[in-house]
């Protein structure tokens, strides 16, 4: 189970994250990165939604259901049928969202594990030592744990595109499936703070399934700006990394 708590924590630290950034004007460390994700997304978005429903036609087709369907001439069936396909849809879209959430993490890497960093040395008045070699063992963390989420994720995505085709519980695997993808992103956004005071994966891993909470809510923000067009896609991903570092601020890590 989750903190209730913490889920409000994570949700009201957005709104410090933004007075954060207007106060210290970080501006160019959320436009630049969020520029490139909004292209990258857009584009990535554009032809999943399109290839998502050639495939839902290709595999009705192929299981004959459409025929079957249309001869038994029921337009509640046919509406179930339409909601099902739908549902399929969603969960592509949310596996689409899975996997170009990690790529662009590891691409952006370096960019948000500064951020964070520079987020945390402004709130502590301290300074964090730079070094090449560090950073480049923070990435190389950061792609082997973004591959272990993709792997977790994957599979809890599979189980619940099996379940989407079950008409009436296949309804909700959207909303199961917003709570998954919400609750991974804020995995990542937290780890680049576990990652900084030198947890190892399975710390980590183990710190944040304790304060599931604060990842659900980190993530769910994350979806909601990600719901206003160009602006939401811009301004997100930085703003959950600078919302996870100061909800965690006064969290033991070590």
């Amino acid at each position: 189970m989750f903190s209730f708590r913490e889920v409000l924590s994570a949700i009201q630290s957005y709104g410090k994250a933004h007075q954060f950034i207007m106060q210290h004007k970080l501006w160019k460390w959320i436009l630049i990165p969020g520029i490139i994700y909004c292209l990258l997304f857009f584009t990535g978005f554009y032809f999943v939604w399109g290839y998502s429903g050639d495939f839902v036609e290709y595999l009705t087709r192929l299981l004959h259901i459409t025929e079957w369907v249309q001869d038994l001439e029921s337009s509640w069936l046919s509406f179930l049928f339409i909601l099902v396909a739908f549902s399929v849809r969603i969960v592509f879209v949310f596996w689409y969202f899975s996997y170009f959430k990690y790529l662009f993490l590891i691409v952006a890497s370096p960019v948000f594990s500064y951020l964070s960093e520079k987020t945390e040395a402004i709130l502590e008045y301290r300074e964090f030592p730079f070094s090449w070699a560090q950073l480049g063992q923070d990435i190389w963390r950061g792609i082997r744990m973004s591959f272990r989420n993709i792997i977790y994720q994957t599979g809890a995505i599979l189980i619940l595109l099996v379940v989407s085709f079950i008409p009436v519980v296949g309804w909700i695997t959207p909303m199961i499936g917003f709570f998954i993808e919400a609750y991974f992103y804020g995995f990542s956004m937290m780890d680049y703070s576990c990652e900084r005071h030198r947890l190892s994966m399975a710390q980590s891993i183990q710190f944040i399934r304790q304060h599931r909470g604060m990842a659900l809510g980190n993530g769910m923000v994350f979806y909601i700006f990600m719901l206003v067009p160009v602006v939401g896609w811009m301004l997100a991903p930085s703003y959950a990394v600078i919302a996870a570092t100061i909800d965690l601020q006064h969290k033991k890590l070590i």
